[in-house]
Order: structure tokens, then C-alpha cells, then sequence
């Protein structure tokens, strides 16, 4: 693995990169730009490079009304897992947390991001289904 760049959202080049990543992983909750535009001002979204090549993309969201946890997300593009892009984008997410409680929300198919988040120590709170979803998201904690 070559060192991994980690870079803000801020261009419509990284916010489409987001997009592509977010829409191959979780194919149930395609957001448009529009929608990604959006998130860009409540929670920090971030692209991962290998070089040049995207690999990743990431989020961060604060606590909430709904929650006191730190919810973060770290996607990698299957062509690229179980080669330390996951581990490196997860850290530099976590370092973002701060010491609060963290949460993580993963497509239960995406069965190599439950096991990624099981291997760091987070158990499942719940399993929920968004409206007009089939496939359930799991709700992680970090424990």
C-alpha cells in the first residue's frame, strides 16, 4: 500500500468522488449531488486516494438530537479492501471522535464492513430498515 491521501470534501471533483464511493457501497440510499451537497455542511465528508485512484470516502457526523455519539463511516471500494486503506481511513476518522461515544451505521449486506467493524470492537445496538428499504442497516457501537 502506498501512503493514502485523505482529502476533504471541497470541489465537485471530490464531491462527486464521495457520491460514486457512497452510491457502490450502500446501492439502497443513492444520494444525488444535490443531497451530498448538502451533508458537505452538516457532517465532514472526506475522499481517500491511493495516488491518484480513489479507493474510499468517509464520514463523520456529530452528535445529535438524536443521539450523543459520534457516528463514523469509513467506505472502501471493494477492489481495494484487505490492503490497509480501511484501517488508515478509520483511524484518521476516529481521531475526529474526539474520546465521545462512536457509532457506526453499516448496510447489512456489506458483510466485509460488519466484519471490518466487529474486528474493532463494535457490537450491534440494532438493525433497522429505512422506509421503502429491503436490505437493514446495523447500528454499531463502539464498546
Amino acid at each position: 500500500m502506498s501512503e493514502l491521501r485523505i482529502v476533504r470534501v471541497h470541489d465537485e471533483v471530490t464531491l462527486l468522488d464521495w457520491q460514486r464511493v457512497h452510491n457502490e457501497i450502500v446501492p439502497t440510499a443513492h444520494l444525488s449531488v444535490d443531497e451530498v451537497r448538502e451533508r458537505t455542511g452538516r457532517h465532514v465528508l472526506e475522499v481517500a486516494y491511493d495516488g491518484e485512484v480513489l479507493v474510499g470516502c468517509s464520514t463523520v457526523r456529530p452528535p445529535s438530537e438524536e443521539t450523543s455519539a459520534v457516528t463514523v463511516i469509513a467506505r472502501i471500494l471493494p477492489a481495494y479492501r484487505r490492503q490497509g486503506f480501511g484501517e488508515t481511513l478509520y483511524q484518521h476518522c476516529l481521531q475526529q471522535a474526539e474520546g465521545a461515544i462512536v457509532e457506526t451505521h453499516i448496510l447489512a449486506s456489506n458483510v466485509d464492513g460488519v466484519r471490518f467493524a466487529e474486528k474493532h470492537g463494535f457490537a450491534e445496538v440494532e438493525t433497522y430498515l429505512l422506509p421503502g428499504d429491503t436490505v437493514p442497516f446495523v447500528e454499531m457501537r463502539l464498546g
